[in-house]
């Protein structure tokens, strides 16, 4: 538990804005993971979405909160689609929630929230994501994010598994040299390291694998709609498409009579 809740301090730390530990010069240097959600034809992978919940679980949960997203989603089309039976089962065993008819806290349901961050200085991971994705690559011209979708989940991955092993003391303070960090050095251990989760499925549990899969797991409670915008916008140019076309058809014929008639 002593060991959860230090990661969890740790990895508030890693959030707070950058000014707060630069300490020297670095060049930032954020990674291009392939997430399956990027392009206007990704999608969440529902399997990493459930790894990312494990590690949300057993490492992040001591000290942050998810208070904006609903238990129940996680049974939802589109993300960790857990069977209704397993979303009960993993909201009264691992939250309580205080309910005020019974002045007293309880086994959480599925139609509660996650609760909130349980430290005051580690902040609530619900938007963390998306409140990243105003990176956008060294120069914040956009083209990283446009050309290679990258943004929040990336940033997040990145600073995860960008630590070099490389440490300074300064007035009294140790830095952790990390490429993602702006300045290049953050006052805050590696929260993730290799083997941390262990995984039903046997799936890879090396520090670039667990930085993959809790930055996607952040970006699905950030964006828990994204695949429904996704089609809405695809529906959406397809029907402005066809539009263009009928108009486009629809003025060739009524000015087909007219072409080429001299005015007088």
């Amino acid at each position: 538990m002593f060991k959860k809740l230090v990661t969890g301090a740790a990895f508030a730390l890693a959030l707070i804005p950058a000014a707060s530990f630069a300490a020297g010069g670095g060049e930032q240097h954020i990674e291009d993971f392939q997430f399956s959600f990027e392009g206007p034809f990704g999608s969440f992978d529902q399997n990493q979405l459930q790894r990312g919940l494990q590690i949300y679980t057993e490492v992040c949960s001591a000290c942050h909160g998810l208070e904006l997203v609903p238990i129940r989603t996680l049974a939802d089309e589109g993300g960790p689609q857990l069977p209704e039976d397993q979303v009960r089962a993993y909201a009264s065993d691992n939250f309580s929630v205080y309910d005020a008819e019974l002045d007293d806290d309880r086994p959480a349901k599925p139609t509660d929230n996650f609760p909130g961050s349980a430290l005051e200085t580690a902040p609530d991971l619900s938007l963390m994501a998306k409140a990243r994705a105003g990176f956008h690559g060294p120069y914040g011209l956009g083209i990283n994010q446009i050309v290679k979708g990258m943004g929040g989940a990336e940033y997040i991955a990145s600073l995860l598994s960008g630590y070099t092993g490389e440490t300074k003391e300064e007035a009294g303070t140790t830095f952790y040299e990390n490429k993602a960090f702006p300045g290049g050095w953050i006052a805050m251990a590696p929260p993730l390291s290799d083997e941390q989760v262990e995984f039903i499925d046997g799936h890879a549990n090396d520090l670039h694998h667990l930085s993959e899969d809790i930055s996607a797991f952040l970006m699905w409670t950030a964006e828990p709609k994204m695949m429904d915008r996704k089609q809405a916008g695809l529906v959406g140019v397809l029907f402005l498409i066809l539009l263009s076309v009928l108009l486009y058809l629809t003025n060739k014929r009524l000015w087909a009579p007219h072409k080429g008639k001299k005015l007088h």
